[in-house]
């Protein structure tokens, strides 16, 4: 998608948007179109569920329904929907036990970067046998990382969000998602390592 294509995207969105906020079902209903499977992919990611990743699609929408007064117009439908999503899904992992536990002692060493292997969201279960044991193994990585860093990683490498992007999801200093992705990779490339070694 060209910066043109781009412009043209947000224009419409926040058309949508706007008559969406002032009761219109159509344009509201045309966001849940727009976001839902990008939701669910996210949440599908963060919980390894589909029936808990179909909830948060569910609540999401059900929160920007209830919230639509409170969304900032300055800023992008597309980081205050996946703010909701994302912190209901931390919300969930929460209340789970932790499987893993990161080393207090890790540097921010960056690891090879291989990303590339991980498919996009248009994944359907023929290709989802299809996976590789590669892709297979970082996704188990991947959910076995602890809710800070999984979403971090998750949002910026299949998500495809700029760091700028998570902040603004997420709320926090640029920097901070600098250092969570960076944590993220390593522990990433530690599991792997030991996988592969």
């Amino acid at each position: 998608m060209d910066m043109g294509e781009m412009i043209v995207v947000e224009h419409f969105e926040a058309r949508l948007v706007k008559l969406a906020r002032k009761g219109e079902q159509t344009a509201f209903a045309e966001l849940v179109e727009l976001y839902k499977d990008k939701i669910f992919h996210l949440a599908y990611r963060m919980l390894s569920n589909r029936h808990e990743a179909e909830d948060i699609v569910q609540e999401t929408f059900l929160r920007v329904y209830k919230n639509f007064d409170r969304y900032d117009d300055k800023q992008k439908f597309s980081t205050w929907i996946y703010r909701i999503a994302t912190n209901l899904c931390i919300d969930r992992l929460r209340k789970r036990k932790p499987n893993y536990y990161l080393d207090a002692g890790m540097n921010d060493q960056d690891g090879v970067d291989g990303y590339a292997l991980i498919p996009g969201d248009d994944r359907t279960p023929e290709t989802e046998y299809l996976l590789s044991e590669t892709q297979q193994t970082i996704h188990k990585a991947i959910e076995g990382l602890p809710a800070k860093y999984k979403s971090v990683i998750i949002l910026r490498y299949l998500q495809e969000l700029s760091l700028q992007e998570i902040s603004d999801v997420l709320e926090m200093p640029v920097t901070t998602v600098k250092t969570r992705v960076h944590r993220g990779r390593e522990f990433l490339r530690k599991k792997l390592e030991h996988k592969f070694l």
